[in-house]
């Protein structure tokens, strides 16, 4: 264990990759009790705002959003361009990709990261920094992956929405 963690905020999410959202929106809903799901499809990730092992990358993902209680489920499908959900998929196939951290601050939590010797992999943005977002190697703790992520407020009253309508409490 390192003397400073790279994450010591909460975890607010689990995270998987997948080719079928549908099906996989199915069973996570009869395993884990969620209640609708909220999709967002084609969203892109720019090359200005987006590397991938320090190299700038665009990528489109098909994102769907559900909660299990106070923990957000986040299914991924990679519809294009390269990123660490495409290279998941193509490995492993469909799977537990992350488990994301909610940090204050994006720079800090990456450069402490480093220092404990767990490579930043991907970084970006989206939303204007609404949402920054880094993700880290997680196969040291069982994972395959970390996120980090900054989640501005804004965001934060869009989740509690979706939580709402996930858990049907809107």
């Amino acid at each position: 264990m390192t003397s400073s963690p790279i994450a010591s905020g909460p975890v607010i999410q689990l995270a998987w990759v997948s080719d079928d959202l549908d099906a996989t929106e199915r069973l996570l809903s009869e395993q884990f009790g969620v209640g609708a799901w909220t999709r967002m499809e084609g969203i892109v990730f720019p090359a200005d705002e987006t590397t991938l092992r320090g190299e700038p990358v665009e990528m489109t993902l098909d994102v769907s959003l559900g909660y299990a209680a106070d923990l957000q489920l986040e299914l991924i499908r990679p519809v294009a361009g390269p990123g660490i959900h495409a290279e998941f998929l193509a490995a492993h196939g469909p799977g537990l990709h992350h488990l994301c951290f909610g940090v204050d601050d994006l720079d800090a939590a990456c450069e402490a990261s480093v220092a404990a010797g767990v490579p930043v992999l991907m970084r970006g943005s989206m939303m204007g920094g609404a949402i920054e977002f880094a993700y880290v190697d997680g196969s040291a703790s069982g994972v395959p992956y970390v996120e980090l992520a900054r989640i501005a407020p804004a965001i934060q009253e869009f989740y509690d929405a979706v939580k709402a309508a996930s858990l049907g409490t809107s």
